[in-house]
């Protein structure tokens, strides 16, 4: 027998070899990631908890009788009860919560940075982190879902009301936008001012009044009762104004958060609109009707200015898109002091003009867009129907007088 050359008997030892190291390899890091899996299936069995809950409130949204017994039945019920028991302190446990999860994650961020660069173990590293973050994302989205999600999708304030949509003529919308104006004009006079004539209240009163504001429309509107909790001030406002927000509801404590370094004239109906939807008005239309309703009904002076500032803002961008002129003289028709407000705002907000805001707003339109509120950021300019119908018998009365 002639034997074979030396490199080929190096060949056929060195193959065997290389198999079994290389199923050994792949055997040790199967069980590596099984015993990962493990330690996180904790996190895992959450996030297909969770992510069954967003599925289900997806696929339920059509079914509007248990969406009305869900926010009636469940919903309402535990938002009375934790407005209650956040409203036991001063400040926003909104605002805690929030700034508390996102320190958390950045230091949970910045420990992965350290792990992938210097740590053993980075794919253990790598797979903790992401699967705690989908886990606390999930666990977000779905309680949203389930505490605010199903408003949308119950009976809206018009049907409640008993106010049937129908079109609305140009004629009908001038003679609200008119009655507005001249309402911002008379309340403009009974609020302070400073020495440039802007309006310049205390935040104080204004939050402390919103515990009583919605009781004057309880009567007809029994859906709006609630316990008389204040809404609450950002510390940080600023950051708020940042991402172009000027309060917002918060479902997981059940509290209306303002933004308290906005515009002073603007800030008693960004309130009663946050009141709103802490009484489940989820669409922001709707909220902002309810805002005047309730402001005008209450008849304080800061709360009427700012509520006819609102409503006519809404008003008269809705008359110029259909009559510039004349919604042209209803402007002109505005007292220099409420114009001195409008001027204020505008410069405010030119300060955060930001790409910050441009992604804030964006991603504020896909949310509303999530929910089927097809008109997105436009949607707001909806509440002008609202408006008319409510306000229009008592404008022509107004004018007759």
């Amino acid at each position: 027998m002639i034997p074979l050359p030396l490199q080929h008997s190096v060949s056929l030892q060195r193959k065997p070899l290389r198999n079994r190291r290389q199923q050994l390899s792949e055997r040790q890091l199967f069980f590596h990631l099984r015993a990962i899996l493990h330690a996180c299936r904790g996190r895992l069995t959450l996030c297909l908890l969770t992510g069954a809950v967003i599925l289900a409130e997806r696929m339920l949204r059509g079914n509007k009788p248990l969406m009305r017994q869900i926010s009636g039945g469940f919903v309402q019920p535990v938002h009375r009860f934790l407005s209650v028991l956040t409203g036991h302190v001063r400040f926003s446990t909104a605002e805690l919560l929030i700034l508390t999860a996102a320190l958390l994650l950045s230091a949970a961020s910045i420990r992965l940075l350290v792990l992938l660069i210097r740590g053993p173990s980075r794919l253990d590293a790598l797979i903790r982190y992401l699967s705690g973050v989908a886990a606390f994302v999930l666990s977000v989205y779905a309680g949203f879902c389930l505490l605010w999600g199903v408003y949308y999708y119950g009976d809206d304030f018009a049907t409640k009301a008993g106010m049937e949509a129908r079109e609305i003529s140009i004629e009908e919308l001038e003679v609200v936008t008119v009655y507005f104006a001249a309402q911002a004009n008379q309340y403009a006079g009974l609020v302070p001012r400073d020495a440039d004539g802007v309006c310049v209240l205390d935040r104080n009163a204004v939050l402390e009044k919103s515990k009583t504001l919605y009781h004057a429309v309880e009567t007809n509107y029994p859906w709006l009762s609630g316990p008389e909790i204040r809404a609450k001030g950002w510390r940080f406002s600023k950051l708020l104004s940042l991402t172009d927000f000027t309060g917002f509801f918060f479902p997981f404590t059940a509290e209306a958060n303002v933004n308290t370094d906005s515009p002073s004239a603007f800030f008693p109906a960004t309130v009663a609109h946050e009141l709103a939807h802490q009484r489940g008005v989820a669409k922001e239309q709707e909220a902002n009707f309810c805002a005047v309703l309730a402001s005008l009904e209450d008849g304080d002076p800061a709360y009427c200015y700012s509520a006819c500032l609102l409503a006519y803002t809404h008003l008269s961008n809705a008359l110029y898109s259909v009559n510039p002129g004349a919604w042209q003289l209803v402007s002109k028709g505005l007292d220099e002091r409420v114009k001195a407000d409008y001027r204020a705002n505008r410069s405010y907000w030119a300060r955060f003009e930001t790409p910050v805001q441009k992604v804030s707003n964006t991603v504020y339109e896909d949310f509303l867009y999530s929910y089927d509120q097809e008109l997105g950021l436009r949607s707001y300019g909806a509440c002008v129907d609202l408006l008319v119908l409510h306000y229009e018998e008592t404008a022509k009365a107004f004018f007759q007088s």
